[in-house]
């Protein structure tokens, strides 16, 4: 006999006490409860954990779409703004294609040379701008109006009979292939703006890009900076790729070597 049954001998079986035994019963009910919940409380506090430490952003509203006209228009006041440059040397510096470097020096009293392939030569002949096939003076470029609607029937009335395809290119050569006053430049932006063959093609870094079509048929792109006014670049479609990259393009005191 072990020492519990001894006791039970010595002192009787415990009579059992209904009221303890409910007892009893009650708190193991509500520490079996307490342990559901808390299994059930896990998931809640996640969630209020996620919430806390990972609030839902707020959507990010749409951003106003840029159109091209307003680009253009941009670009027209810094180039209306912008100073008469000083110089005695007209310079252009061109990356042709992605291999040939062409440059071309101009003066006022008509003189002019180009390098090509690092080599200097003595322009001979006309003036070395022109417009839809026709020689342009400094003077007449001085002389060009300075209100869009002015310029456009300026320029239109030098261009050929059969002049499509022709306005936008004669109008965009005023940008960056021409010395042209800052005055002269913005109206060509804003005329350039109001064409509906100027497409709007987006963002190309590090520029705005913009096409029409020309005469050919082939499609020319241009991108532009708005926020300088300048002409970074000019690529034709057809019948073979043509690029030409704006290195430099101003007035200069420094004239061509010519050693």
């Amino acid at each position: 006999m072990d020492e519990l049954e001894q006791v039970r001998d010595l002192f009787g079986r415990p009579r059992l006490d209904p009221g303890a035994q409910n007892r009893v019963w009650r708190r193991l009910t509500v520490r079996r409860r307490r342990r559901r919940l808390s299994w059930l409380a896990v998931p809640l506090v996640a969630a209020a954990l996620a919430v806390a430490f990972f609030p839902h952003e707020s959507p990010v509203p749409p951003q106003p779409q840029v159109s091209g006209r307003s680009l253009l228009l941009a670009a027209a006041a810094t180039a209306a703004s912008s100073p008469a440059e000083q110089g005695t040397y007209w310079h252009i510096k061109k990356l042709r294609d992605d291999t040939k470097v062409i440059e071309l020096w101009a003066t006022r009293d008509g003189r002019a040379w180009t390098s090509e392939k690092g080599r200097v030569k003595r322009v001979k002949g006309g003036p070395p701008f022109s417009m839809a096939g026709r020689d342009l003076t400094f003077e007449q470029i001085d002389s060009l109006p300075t209100d869009k609607a002015a310029l456009t029937a300026r320029v239109a009335e030098m261009l050929p009979p059969d002049s499509r395809g022709l306005l936008a290119d004669a109008l965009s050569g005023l940008l960056w292939n021409k010395p042209s006053p800052p005055a002269v430049r913005a109206a060509a932006y804003r005329a350039l703006a109001d064409l509906p063959e100027v497409r709007y093609l987006g963002e190309s870094l590090p520029g705005k890009a913009f096409s029409y079509l020309l005469r050919d048929g082939s499609m020319r792109t241009i991108i532009i900076d708005p926020k300088t006014s300048q002409v970074l670049s000019c690529t034709d479609s057809r019948p073979s790729e043509r690029k030409e990259q704006v290195l430099e393009a101003g007035w200069t005191d420094k004239g061509p070597d010519l050693g």
